[in-house]
């Protein structure tokens, strides 16, 4: 839970509470289970708790920071849960106590990613109205299967919506949703399991964006660990692209 994140599209991260179940062929060799299962935490799977964490102070003293800096800082909230987990140990308080201390947090933009697009509407606030200037709700996509639910995230109202498009395991058209979309986010797998990819499947996102008026990020190609990723570089075709919503 690194208060300064090594991910390329957030500043920090933020975990609420911990724990999830896999949903879709990207949970297969899930880094946040690898961690849990590490420090024993037995949070992962539908017969096992979510536990709350006590990093709740973080979000206070970087909004405090931002505020001071006059900039904007992103939060990837949560790295190793789902907010939209529906999971019965997640109790109705955790959240209300999210969304108030999002509230509290006008400085900073919380990037909400899950893998389940058809809860979001359920556990949004009762004030969300068009939704909070301060929240981006994105989903996963790592396969046209999973892009044909998009209809669930694309229809809820937010200041951005958008993608994490990794691992990315198959070609994608997102023709159908893309004008709903603000930022796609796109990489490979980094495990030592990793699954190979073909450049033409980035190529194409890079593609559709740039057709789109959208912004594209290009994370990372695919690897048995970060050392030989980076190795690698983040060029596609020559070029970084390192595309972001424009938040002025």
């Amino acid at each position: 839970m690194a208060e300064n994140s090594k991910i390329e599209w957030t500043d920090h991260t933020f975990n609420p509470w911990i724990g999830c179940t896999k949903v879709s062929a990207a949970c297969d060799n899930c880094y946040a289970e690898a961690w849990d299962k590490r420090f024993k935490g037995n949070r992962w799977g539908k017969d096992s708790d979510r536990t709350r964490t006590k990093t709740w102070g973080q979000p206070i003293r970087w909004q405090k920071k931002a505020k001071n800096e006059g900039v904007r800082h992103r939060v990837f909230c949560a790295s190793l849960a789902d907010i939209f987990d529906n999971h019965k140990s997640i109790l109705p308080e955790w959240r209300a106590d999210l969304w108030a201390l999002i509230n509290r947090c006008p400085d900073l933009d919380f990037l909400l990613l899950t893998k389940r697009p058809q809860n979001i509407k359920k556990y949004l606030p009762d004030d969300w109205g068009m939704g909070y200037p301060n929240v981006w709700l994105g989903a996963t996509v790592e396969s046209q299967k999973e892009a044909d639910r998009l209809s669930h995230l694309v229809s809820v109202p937010a200041k951005f919506h958008f993608l994490s498009m990794e691992p990315l395991l198959g070609a994608v058209d997102l023709s159908k949703y893309i004008h709903g979309l603000q930022w796609v986010i796109t990489g490979g797998e980094n495990n030592i399991n990793y699954r190979p990819v073909n450049p033409d499947w980035f190529r194409s996102l890079r593609d559709q964006c740039a057709e789109a008026n959208i912004p594209f990020l290009f994370k990372q190609w695919e690897g048995r660990n970060q050392k030989r990723i980076k190795a690698k570089g983040r060029f596609l075709d020559g070029v970084e692209h390192n595309g972001y919503p424009n938040n002025d």
